[in-house]
């Protein structure tokens, strides 16, 4: 049997950083349990392999999954041939810092995928880098 090509899966959703943000706050952390499993998923059916959604969020109970969703990211840059993807396992690391350490680990996972999802369709992704490379 053929293995599917990697990153030939349907794409995800773009989503505002912002209201991703906004919505784990006033959710009181909901909203953040429901874009890890949503992320997960998404990028496990684009690339056909890793994680899916519900294992993704069991495993951010051991801190694996905060470094395993940008890690997952950041290979799918690498498979589109670009070497400098804008997250990767360390940027795990940002959610251990107090009060805004999530937070910014949010906007980088989903900056980057923002920045994936719509250089995809629009063609290449080598030369994107990422909308948050802070």
């Amino acid at each position: 049997m053929n293995a599917p090509a990697p990153n030939s899966g349907p794409l995800g959703q773009e989503r505002g950083i912002g209201f991703a943000i906004v919505m784990t706050i006033v959710t009181i952390g909901i909203y953040g349990i429901y874009w890890i499993c949503k992320t997960y998923a998404e990028v496990k059916r684009h690339r056909g392999e890793g994680m899916g959604g519900l294992l993704g969020f069991l495993s951010c109970f051991i801190i694996l999954g905060y470094f395993k969703l940008p890690q997952y990211i950041g290979r799918m840059y690498r498979a589109e041939g670009n070497e400098n993807p804008p997250v990767s396992g360390l940027t795990g690391l940002w959610y251990i810092v107090p009060y805004v350490g999530a937070f910014i680990w949010i906007a980088k996972n989903q900056g980057a995928l923002n920045a994936y999802w719509k250089a995809k369709a629009s063609g290449s992704v080598a030369s994107t880098s990422g909308a948050t490379n802070f």
